[in-house]
């Protein structure tokens, strides 16, 4: 799939590719669905695949999107707003640790990296699908906290940052540089406890006398 204009069209079948082609995504990674697998599974030609879609690039890009929305809503359904800092954050710590090492997010930022100067606009629709939205949330969680006395936090949006770079500790990097292909779950274990305790010791209040 080749397009220069990259423009993707919404229509009839629009939903159809969509389903067909995220699961072949997930099952086979970006480098190894074909257009015919995709054109296969969502039961339509390649000419319709190519009509909505001219570039497998755009196409994997806007499954991403969804399933940065999806999980994102997952994750708010299982986070307590009113809970303890230390269970809210591990349960995010994990959810991030678990998308940013699986192949699919992986394939996801790579192909985000390397396509945001052709396509800026699919650039920006997945910051603000996943990046910014999980931001907001943890900016949202640790005002609540500290409106509790349980986090003292001057910069929200600076902790929020840095939170989500404690989260890829290591296994990002190596990742990203190919150096491996996965993690198993005693090493995203051992960089979740301590992307929490890091977070606590700066700003948890427990044993500061607040």
């Amino acid at each position: 799939m080749n397009a220069p204009t990259g423009k993707i069209r919404r229509g009839r079948k629009y939903d159809q590719v969509i389903d067909g082609a995220r699961r072949v995504f997930l099952r086979d990674g970006f480098e190894g669905a074909s257009v015919d697998d995709i054109a296969r599974e969502a039961g339509v030609s390649k000419a319709t695949l190519y009509s909505y879609f001219p570039d497998k690039r755009l196409l994997f890009i806007e499954i991403g999107i969804g399933e940065c929305q999806m999980q994102t809503a997952d994750a708010m359904c299982e986070v307590d707003l009113s809970a303890a800092p230390g269970e809210v954050l591990t349960l995010a710590a994990t959810r991030l640790v678990a998308f940013f090492t699986s192949p699919f997010g992986a394939n996801l930022f790579r192909t985000c990296v390397a396509e945001c100067q052709r396509f800026p606009e699919l650039g920006n629709q997945f910051y603000a699908s996943g990046p910014q939205r999980v931001r907001g949330i943890l900016m949202e969680y640790i005002a609540a906290a500290e409106e509790r006395g349980e986090l003292l936090v001057e910069d929200h949006s600076l902790a929020a940052d840095q939170f989500i770079e404690l989260c890829k500790a290591d296994l990002f990097s190596r990742l990203m540089a190919g150096l491996c292909t996965g993690f198993d779950e005693a090493e995203r274990e051992r960089v979740v406890n301590g992307a929490v305790e890091m977070f606590l010791a700066r700003y948890g209040t427990a044993g500061k006398g607040s």
